[in-house]
């Protein structure tokens, strides 16, 4: 619905008011950038931070290169003696600076990388096959191997594309431009004389996900607020978090909280009609009109007829027709706030891509930590066998093995017990009998367990007088007899085989008898020696058994005894791991919201210094940690330096501001608070990590896609000024005397320095001098003017000097036009001396010619809010409800 259908009225009705002001002082804005990739030939040299990065990541050990030169050799593949000479430099230690890879081709390092890789496979493959291989040494080489694919892939990664682009700051400014009739909500209609009851209900509905806004930055703010559903610049950042979340191609971070990509290119000029800006519009207009729907579909307002009343929310009006001839009708409309939407490019940085490994693997640590205490969590197993519980004294071990599994678990355990005494029966008062008779002993009770070894008789005894009257005896079931007169017998060993081996291996109550004739004075006496029954035998039959029913029921009463205070150990292991993690889970969930992002930000700070200056670079390089031991600084906590004497001497000193240069400058070079990150999926890391890695979890989506993920581009926003320096730094590294990096590397530094300082004249100052001009808004027209050199004022022909001043910058021409003669660009700025008339401006002077005859050519007087590259309008729904009288329907959404 236009603007003038929503005012249009009856042929009846008077003209429309004029349209109000726009509201400049309730403008809401959102900060917004758009990168380009810039394309251009790789250089064959340069990147040295990136390659020595590479080489540190390596790894090497002595004699690893030549192996990777002799393995590339056999399958014909050649590489530089001197690529491989600066290697072997890394297998002893550091290796060369950076400066000194500069000219190393990147081929022949992917080669030596990929065949250092190959060996590494080799050798964790014979490492898996040797059944002797310690768990130390396979970690070793598994870590060995991921290192080298890492260190291959970083490469590749940063060495296939320019690492050069360009970063548009952008802003959307929503300014309040007042009240606009919307859809029709209600109609009533009215018979003459008719009267009726209109009951009026509105309320909103408000979505936590879209109205709740946290806005963190890292100026040590942290805000949220709970707006109004009209609010389009909150629904719009909002909008930009809903979509960023749930980018399937990678989650993006930083200091500008609305970023937009568009297709590479070239360095060109950045005004309204550049692809950049086409994307950047393209990306704000939808992004607003999402907002703008969101915020429609959370306002409802209904209007019915009733008669009804007495509900809170609801207002009851009587409506009567006074017509006594004509039928009328009450039209309902909503009333929309309507939005002047402006996308300003206010400036130009460069930018440096990179692929660093593994961003999250920091703050995964304590995610590993919780892991493995919670791997610790489930049912109380005991394997300790019975067959390990011995008496005996092991090697290495000053006690019986069974005394030492007791301190292990914390308890009392016996002793095995020890070979009871010899079992006695003796029979003193032993009947005579004329005739033979029978006579049986008490039994002998054989402890459980045991069994005779040996059953031993002694005997005294007389016979009946008499010559012909000998005594007899014999032991019934065994072969053994005896007659006589008189005397004492014994020892005789009835279990020996000479007797039929008589008990041997009785167990219980074994029972003797007696067959006894003519006998007189008669004494026996048995002993039963004994010893443990067997459950296995030894195979030896010298040795003792291997086990017996005694040690076994002695193993099975210590393994109980043993098991009952495993069982208290691990239910106090279990309550103390539980509350491990309940600490460690509160650690990671329960943090506030800035605290995750400035985390996040220092890991990929932290990944990005590594990465450039290599793994070997010590953020507390060794020397200085001692001089901070010397200083009596405390390491652990990290405190010291807080009295009136540093403790520091003058060599200590100079230590501790050695490495100050390259971090004053890494952080003065790039504007850490707008590097962007779009972090990749999981599975550009090692395969071996893709199950833990997909598994971490996290209250917080954004952290969870920072554990997550496997490599993160991050795009360095160089500082405005440091753009050669951070091209040589970042191509040559730190050498003296510097290396110079690529022309045309150079050249793209130079032209974005004097773009941004041409057309973005910035922020006016604070206390400007009286002859300062400074304008809000840009002027622009062309003019098809030739203008030659001079150093005198010249005046030419514009399209229109509308918004121009005297006094004011102005800039003549295109950045993506250059002067046949040298190749530069033939865009500068100069000042407007004069303004003739409406159609003519005077210009100081002219560093270089302009031709506007073939194509007009640009004058662009910059303004301080930026270049204004699109403008719109979005409406959003208000509180207010408009009530004509028979509208015209016609013209009526």
């Amino acid at each position: 619905m236009t603007e003038a259908q929503a005012h249009q009225t009856d042929q009846h009705a008077a003209p429309p008011p004029p349209a109000p002001a726009v509201l400049t002082s309730a403008t809401r804005e959102i900060a917004k950038a758009t990168h380009v990739q810039l394309t251009m030939p790789v250089p064959s040299s340069g990147q040295a931070l990136v390659k020595h990065a590479f080489a540190r990541e390596l790894g090497l050990r002595p004699g690893e290169v030549g192996d990777a030169e002799a393995l590339l050799r056999d399958t014909g593949v050649q590489v530089e003696a001197s690529t491989t000479d600066l290697l072997r430099g890394f297998e002893a230690g550091d290796g060369p600076d950076a400066g000194e890879l500069v000219d190393a081709s990147v081929a022949d390092l992917t080669k030596l990388g990929d065949a250092v890789a190959e060996l590494r496979g080799r050798a964790l493959t014979q490492a898996l096959q040797d059944p002797d291989v310690t768990a130390t040494r396979l970690g070793q080489a598994r870590q060995r191997v991921r290192n080298a694919a890492i260190a291959v892939g970083a490469l590749t990664a940063n060495t296939q594309a320019t690492p050069l682009g360009m970063l548009n700051l952008e802003r959307l400014e929503m300014a309040p431009a007042g009240l606009q009739r919307g859809e029709l909500i209600a109609t009533i209609p009215l018979a003459p004389l008719e009267e009726t009851a209109v009951s009026h209900k509105e309320w909103s509905v408000l979505s936590k996900e879209f109205t709740s806004i946290v806005t963190d930055s890292l100026e040590n703010t942290s805000e949220t607020g709970v707006t109004d559903n009209t609010e389009l610049s909150q629904a719009a950042t909002s909008q930009a978090q809903h979509s960023n979340q749930f980018n399937v191609t990678g989650s993006v971070s930083g200091g500008i909280p609305v970023i937009s990509g568009s297709a590479s290119s070239g360095f060109t000029a950045q005004d309204s009609t550049s692809q950049s800006a086409t994307t950047s519009t393209k990306h704000a207009t939808e992004l607003t009109k999402k907002a703008s729907a969101r915020t429609k579909q959370e306002h409802k307002i209904t209007i019915s007829t009733t008669t009804v009343t007495g509900a809170e929310e609801q207002s009851t009006r009587t409506i009567r027709n006074p017509s006594s001839t004509e039928a009328m009708r009450v039209d309902y409309f909503s009333l929309m706030r309507k939005w002047r939407v402006r996308l300003y490019r206010y400036g130009l940085r460069l930018t440096y891509d990179l692929v660093i490994p593994e961003p999250g693997a920091g703050l995964r640590k304590a995610h590993k930590q919780l892991a493995d205490l919670r791997d610790g969590i489930g049912p109380f197993v005991f394997n300790l066998p019975h067959n390990k519980i011995t008496a005996d004294t092991l090697p290495g071990e000053a006690q019986p093995h069974h005394l030492v599994l007791a301190e292990c678990f914390g308890a009392v355990v016996p002793d095995p017990p020890l070979l009871p005494a010899p079992v006695e029966r003796t029979a003193t008062s032993v009947p005579s009998f004329d005739e033979p008779g029978i006579y049986t002993m008490d039994p002998l009770e054989i402890p459980d367990g045991y069994r005779i070894r040996t059953l031993t008789l002694w005997y005294a005894l007389t016979s009946q007088t008499g010559d012909e009257n000998l005594f007899s005896i014999a032991v019934l079931g065994s072969s053994y007899t005896n007659r006589g007169t008189q005397g004492q017998f014994g020892p005789i060993e009835l279990t020996s085989e000479q007797w039929k081996g008589f008990m041997l291996h009785a167990t219980g109550k074994v029972v003797v008898s007696f067959a006894l004739g003519h006998n007189r004075n008669t004494q026996l006496k048995l002993v039963a020696e004994l010893e443990e029954i067997p459950t296995k035998l030894d195979p030896d039959p010298r040795k003792p058994p291997l086990s017996t029913v005694v040690k076994e029921r002695w193993q099975a009463t210590v393994w109980n005894i043993l098991r009952d205070a495993a069982q208290t150990q691990y239910f106090e292991r279990q309550q103390d791991t539980a509350a491990k993690i309940a600490v460690l889970a509160e650690k990671i969930e329960n943090v506030d919201t800035l605290t995750l992002r400035r985390e996040e930000n220092e890991e990929i700070m932290k990944g990005v210094v590594r990465f450039l200056l290599g793994p070997g670079f010590a953020f507390m390089p060794p020397d200085v940690v001692e001089a901070f031991k010397k200083a009596g600084v405390d390491l652990e906590h990290g405190i010291g330096f807080d009295g009136n004497d540093l403790g520091l001497d003058a060599a200590s000193w100079a230590t501790v501001r050695e490495h100050e240069g390259v971090i004053r400058f890494v952080n003065q070079a790039i504007e850490w608070e707008n590097v962007v990150t779009f972090l990749y999926s999981y599975f550009w890391d090692t395969p071996q990590s893709w199950e833990f890695v997909r598994q971490l979890q996290h209250p917080d989506s954004t952290r969870q896609a920072f554990l997550r993920s496997g490599s993160a581009r991050v795009v360095l926003t160089v500082r405005k000024g440091w753009e050669e320096a951070w091209v040589a730094f970042a191509e040559g590294g730190f050498k003296s005397p510097p290396v110079v990096p690529d022309p045309r590397y150079l050249s793209v530094a130079k032209e974005i320095a004097a773009y941004d300082d041409r057309n973005y004249p910035g922020i006016p100052p604070a206390n400007p001098g009286r002859s300062a001009v400074r304008l809000e808004d840009a002027a622009y027209t062309t003019t098809s003017a030739v203008l030659p050199k001079s150093t005198s004022p010249v005046t030419f022909r514009v399209g229109s000097t509308d918004g121009f001043l005297v006094g004011a910058q102005v800039v003549l021409d295109s950045a993506d036009k250059t002067d046949p003669a040298d190749g530069s660009v033939v865009q500068e700025t100069t000042v407007i001396t004069a303004i003739p008339d409406s159609t003519r401006l005077t210009v100081a002077s002219t560093a270089r010619a302009h031709d506007g005859s073939v194509a007009p050519f640009v004058v662009l007087q910059p303004g301080t809010k930026g270049a204004l590259i699109a403008e719109w309008n979005e409406y959003t729904p208000s509180s207010g409800t408009d009530i004509e009288i028979g509208s015209n329907l016609g013209t009526t959404v």
